[in-house]
């Protein structure tokens, strides 16, 4: 309760949002409720959840029922953000940050330094709470961390709330320790967690009744409004640096044989690559346009261009603001 209070002040600071954190993995590892009083809820009435309330999508089957709208989201590389919105942000953010923060589920994505002194960061924890809800499912936990992906949840079990032959909750893999599949039919929702090259990425497709389903205090959410403005690397304008310029062009060569169009994910893959020299990191934006293939299911609206000169980036430009600000905080620690 005094955490929830001081969600909205303390939306920005990481030990906040860690403490946070561990509230949740003890309430799930204690089978708590999150609000008093601790005595055991009474039963909901026999009858009072058919067969289908579990399954979000029986709820828009009726003749008149209009089906629901589904959105997209992704978290990847160092780190790229496509919102809900669909508005593209490159973010300079690092530690813990809410990913996802509704009534249903809680996501929350660690970002660390690439490379020691460097200051270009990649994802490198997942962490997803499914929240109790109905008699659908008890709190389940799900962590993913690099080069451990693991085909389950925390507690070893691959899926969670049977119902008349439906699971509410199933995790299934086709790539063991790579790439996850977590389907939760009772809010209609999938997520896709992957490990590309040296980094780990998510996507989500989830209805909007899902998406918004938060309160006033749930005001931080990298998927809903993206990266603080102060963490949005595409607002940064550095001087054009002359000696990235060799670099810039042969990351854009290969970016180019990679992806199909030049989008917003040639551009992630091309900033990626640029910034850590590693020819896999240039894979997370191709896994990331995979997953938008396969969840959007208007094609012309897979592929994001640019709006502005400026979100189309000085990519080099930027390499090299990174790159004074890593030494910067090299020297400042010396």
């Amino acid at each position: 309760m005094c955490t929830k209070k001081m969600a909205r002040v303390c939306r920005g600071d990481l030990v906040y949002h860690s403490a946070v954190q561990g509230i949740e993995d003890l309430l799930i590892q204690h089978r708590c409720p999150r609000a008093g009083p601790t005595a055991q809820p009474r039963p909901l009435p026999q009858g009072t959840l058919s067969g289908d309330a579990c399954l979000y999508e029986r709820s828009f089957s009726g003749r008149e029922a209009r089906a629901p709208e589904y959105l997209h989201c992704s978290v990847f590389g160092d780190p790229h953000i496509r919102t809900f919105n669909n508005d593209f942000q490159t973010c300079a953010v690092q530690g813990a940050w809410p990913v996802i923060d509704n009534e249903y589920l809680y996501i929350q994505a660690t970002s660390s330094p690439a490379r020691a002194g460097m200051y270009p960061t990649v994802l490198t924890k997942i962490t997803i709470i499914f929240k109790n809800w109905r008699q659908c499912i008890d709190q389940q936990l799900y962590q993913a961390e690099l080069d451990d992906v693991p085909a389950a949840f925390t507690d070893g079990s691959v899926w969670s709330g049977e119902r008349q032959g439906y699971r509410s909750l199933t995790v299934r893999t086709q790539n063991p320790g790579r790439h996850v599949e977590i389907r939760a039919a009772h809010i209609g929702t999938l997520l896709v967690v992957r490990q590309t090259g040296r980094s780990l990425g998510l996507s989500v497709l989830s209805p909007r009744g899902v998406v918004e389903a938060f309160g006033p205090e749930q005001d931080l959410q990298l998927c809903v409004w993206g990266c603080p403005a102060s963490q949005r690397l595409n607002t940064l304008r550095p001087p054009p640096p002359d000696s990235f310029t060799s670099a810039a062009v042969g990351a854009e060569a290969h970016c180019a044989g990679l992806l199909p169009a030049r989008d917003v994910y040639y551009q992630a893959c091309v900033f990626d690559l640029t910034t850590s020299g590693d020819l896999n990191s240039s894979m997370a934006a191709v896994g990331a346009l995979q997953d938008a293939q396969n969840m959007i299911s208007d094609r012309d609206g897979v592929h994001l261009t640019p709006v502005t000169a400026a979100a189309r980036l000085t990519l080099p430009h930027l390499t090299l603001l990174l790159l004074l600000l890593g030494m910067l905080g090299t020297l400042v620690g010396a």
